[in-house]
């Protein structure tokens, strides 16, 4: 059991985080820049960078994901067809908000293309109970046409 004491011991960071981010954000604004956690405050930055990235990658599995099962799940085609269109125009709506944020992602975007491609197809597979042969291995598309909100398979 942590004693008081020891609970006073401890960076605010570790005890009440959301706290230690208003308290942050306090300082920087009154620019007691002396005052501030700078060790955790570098990595939380850090941090944001990389759930930025995180997020663009999810994005980019799930629109792969629907645009197969569209393309490749006949027997759920009629019952899901539009529900799979809905979730591929908003993937493709967030990707843009994203990009439009933060353009210097779209690098990172081609990176990830492939390795998105590859793990989508798993997931669609694992979903629809389909083989993964029936996915191609190759991307179905282009990323430009990936993203083109007036193209489906």
């Amino acid at each position: 059991m942590v004693t008081e004491s020891q609970q006073a011991q401890k960076p605010l960071y570790e005890t009440d985080y959301y706290l230690w981010i208003l308290k942050t954000v306090q300082k920087l604004q009154n620019r007691e820049l002396e005052a501030i956690d700078w060790e955790n405050l570098i990595d939380e930055v850090s941090d944001l960078s990389r759930r930025e990235k995180r997020k663009l990658q999810s994005l980019l599995k799930r629109l792969f994901e629907h645009l197969l099962k569209l393309k490749y799940w006949e027997n759920e085609a009629e019952r899901n067809r539009r529900h799979w269109r809905g979730e591929i125009a908003n993937f493709r709506q967030q990707i843009k908000y994203q990009l439009e944020d933060s353009p210097s992602l779209n690098s990172y975007l081609k990176e990830i293309f492939n390795q998105s491609y590859r793990d989508a197809r798993v997931i669609a597979s694992e979903k629809s109970g389909l083989s993964l042969g029936i996915f191609p291995e190759e991307p179905i598309a282009p990323l430009e046409q990936i993203l083109d909100e007036n193209w489906l398979p």
